[in-house]
Formats: structure tokens, sequence, C-alpha cells
């Protein structure tokens, strides 16, 4: 089988030529980056979750103009403003919404479909994906803990095999942990529609990110990227994967006098948590905009032990192509090959 039949329900949903999300990624998925995955043959995301409804319907227009082929935007299901974002998205006929970051309102979902957007939701389990279906969304995303950013506690290949024989109705992107091509066509043939690759556009050319940001990925291996650790379970911290730095000690740090504060009556639990999660999207700024890889959060996935150099995204999608092509190449050579030789007993049982 090709790889464009493998992956042609998901090329045929996204409108592309390749089914490759680029993960939205906070201060780096912006319209450089974006555009230059829909002009490769992927499928590019805006990351709205540093900015405000005026500044994403920039984002959006000045993407639009970059680039003549589908993209989406990703919006955060806790933002404050939901509403006023997917008004934008829209006002301005963006084809795809990624509701990420929990269980999406009803709501939300009827206003993208009403104005025939597509809704992309992300789902950590079975039970989840089911319920989303039955919500009326038209995609998921099952996203394994080798992915950078938040993360569950299941891996990409366990969620995997228990979602993909189970869902059928819509189709089904894998994310967390893909950084070669051969990787994406072992998910193709178990059921996957396509995949979401984020870690893997850091270093390319196009990415706006802080050049010592992009040579801290390039240097790390994937046991460099570690999970943050959850201090007291009465603050149910989301696991963040980055690369371990001097902010990695600093997240501890804040979860310690957060839980001091609350135990001295100083803040309550949901303002402890707040300040808790806000040290990410400081911190992650610092990193990817001005450059401090020590302060700062170097979120990345465990493929970054992939990445040894810069690359333009036409490349490094190219690469994923050949790598695909010809990883399927090789396993119908290998079996026809297989079928030529004479059968023992053993092999006709």
């Amino acid at each position: 089988m090709e790889l464009r039949q493998l992956w042609r329900r998901g090329c045929s949903f996204l409108g592309t030529k390749y089914a490759i999300l680029g993960g939205a990624m906070t201060w780096v998925s912006e319209r450089n980056l974006v555009s230059a995955i829909s002009n490769a043959g992927g499928f590019g995301v805006i990351a709205s979750g540093a900015i405000t409804a005026e500044l994403l319907e920039e984002e959006i227009q000045a993407t639009a103009k970059m680039t003549r082929h589908p993209f989406g935007v990703n919006i955060i299901t806790m933002h404050p403003d939901l509403e006023t974002l997917i008004d934008v998205c829209a006002r301005n006929r963006v084809s795809h919404v990624v509701l990420a970051g929990g269980l999406p309102p009803t709501s939300a979902i009827s206003q993208v479909k009403g104005y025939g957007g597509k809704v992309v939701c992300f789902t950590p389990t079975l039970a989840l994906g089911k319920k989303l279906v039955k919500m009326g969304v038209d995609a998921l995303i099952i996203e394994g803990s080798e992915a950078g950013g938040h993360i569950g506690p299941v891996s990409t290949s366990v969620l995997a095999q228990e979602v993909l024989p189970a869902i059928r109705e819509v189709p089904i992107f894998i994310a967390g942990g893909i950084g070669r091509g051969e990787a994406i066509v072992t998910y193709l043939t178990l059921g996957a529609s396509g995949v979401q690759l984020g870690t893997r556009f850091v270093c390319a050319m196009e990415s706006q990110a802080h050049s010592l940001f992009k040579q801290a990925f390039i240097r790390a291996n994937a046991r460099d990227a570690v999970a943050s650790v959850q201090l007291d379970p009465r603050f149910p911290v989301i696991p963040v994967r980055a690369l371990a730095n001097e902010a990695t000690q600093r997240f501890f740090e804040k979860q310690r006098e957060m839980i001091d504060r609350v135990d001295k009556g100083e803040m309550d639990l949901k303002q402890a948590q707040l300040e808790i999660e806000h040290f990410w999207a400081g911190s992650l700024r610092r990193a990817v905009v001005e450059g401090d890889v020590e302060n700062g959060s170097l979120m990345a996935g465990q493929s970054v032990g992939m990445i040894s150099k810069e690359q333009t995204t036409k490349d490094i999608i190219d690469e994923l192509i050949i790598q695909a092509k010809d990883f399927l190449e090789n396993s119908i050579k290998q079996g026809e090959d297989e079928a030529s030789l004479p059968k023992t007993n053993a092999q006709v049982c």
C-alpha cells in the first residue's frame, strides 16, 4: 500500500498533500512557521494561548497572506475569552479549530461548526474520545506522554493501541514522540489518519524561536526532556515535559512556596494553583523569545534527540516523507522476498 492511500482520510479532512499537523507551540507557532508548514504540504496551526483576540486576528490575516493553503488555530478551552477567539476564527473563515486543554463546552463546538469550521479535540483516554465524538467533534488527536509541554501519563504507543481500534467514526491523528517517517507509517498502519509533530519543527529555519533556544534543542538527547513532578496532591499540577535546566528546579521551588503559603493561610488553594500554572507561561516566553535558556522553560518532547541541525520546514517534511516511503518499500520488498522462499513445515504452521 502507498503512503497516499494510508493517510488519504487525513489529507482529505485537512485539505492537504500530507496529513501532518504542526503542533501548536506557544511563542513558536506563529505566522512564519505556520505558513511554512502549510506551504510544504502539511497543516500549520497557530497557537493562540498567549495572545489577545486582536492579535489573533492579525496573526490569522498575516498567515493567510503568506500561504494559500489551509491552516488552523489552536484555542485553549479554559481561555476566559474563548467565545471571542472563536468569533475571530469565524470572521476570518478559519477552516479548522483545535480546542485544547480540557473538555470543551458544547457551546464552543456548536459555535465553530455553526460557521462551517471543523472541530479537532485532544483526548487522553478512550472514554473521553468516545464522549467527544458524541458531542460532535470532527476529529481527534491522541497525544502521549513523550510529547513536549503539558502531558498526560500514558505513552503514545499504548494510547494508539487503545483508541484506534475502538473509534472509527472520525479521523484520528497521533502525537507525541514522533520524529521520523517510519513512526508515521507505523501509526497509519494501525489505523491513524495522520500525525501531529511539534518538537521536530522548533529548529526549522522559518521558526522565530531564539537561536539559543534552538541550540539547546540541537544539543539535547531524548533523556534530557523530563516531566515535572507534582509535589502535593492538593495541587493537581499537569506535568510539563521540558529540557532540564535551572527553570526546572525553580518550578519545584515555586510549588513549595505556594504549598507553604496555603498552609499558613496566606493564599487559598485556587489562587496558589493558578500561580503555579502562570509560572510556565512567563518562563516559556523568556526562553523562546528572549533566549534565556537557563531561567526559561525549554518545553520539548522526547523526539528532541532526533534533531541535529537547523533545516527549512520543507526539508524537514521532505525528509519525513522519504523515510516513510523507503520504509514502506522495504517492507513490501521484504514481504515479497519471504514469500519467494521455500516453505518449511514450521513456516506453514
